[in-house]
């Protein structure tokens, strides 16, 4: 008998191109270990900053981010994967913290963009800023690897 050591995996997902290079990492992972994965995109444009506090209506970003979710959960779904979806509203590194906690993840995944020092000033580094403040293990794929 295997012990399940990733029984749940946070999925941090970008809706953008970077996400095709974590997903086969994460599916495989997820058949080995039969785990649950949880996809998650937390949308930080201005109306999902402030969605709770004006009682705003969702934005066109948060629409097509939940359909990116479940589109990617329904693709999962069919090879197979136990998958929920969760959109996140605010600041990605503190929501994918505070949801990791929250759903007792075994395993943060996230999608690295290879930058340097000069462009995480500017871009800001969410995977950095998981890095240190969580004691959950982190499994990085860099963007374009397969």
């Amino acid at each position: 008998m295997v012990a399940v050591m990733y029984k749940k995996i946070l999925v941090a997902l970008e809706n953008s191109t970077a996400d095709k290079s974590l997903i086969p990492h994460i599916k495989e992972l997820a058949k080995i270990h039969h785990s649950h994965l949880l996809l998650v995109h937390v949308a930080d444009g201005w109306v999902a900053r402030r969605y709770e506090d004006f009682k705003l209506k969702e934005s066109d970003e948060m629409i097509k981010d939940r359909e990116y979710l479940e589109e990617t959960a329904q693709n999962l779904r069919k090879e197979g994967l136990a998958v929920s979806t969760h959109l996140a509203l605010g600041d990605p590194p503190q929501e994918i913290l505070k949801i990791a906690e929250h759903q007792k993840c075994d395993l943060i995944a996230m999608t690295s963009h290879g930058h340097r020092f000069f462009a995480d000033l500017i871009l800001g580094s969410t995977i950095e800023e998981v890095r240190h403040q969580t004691t959950i293990p982190l499994l990085i794929v860099k963007m374009g690897q397969r």
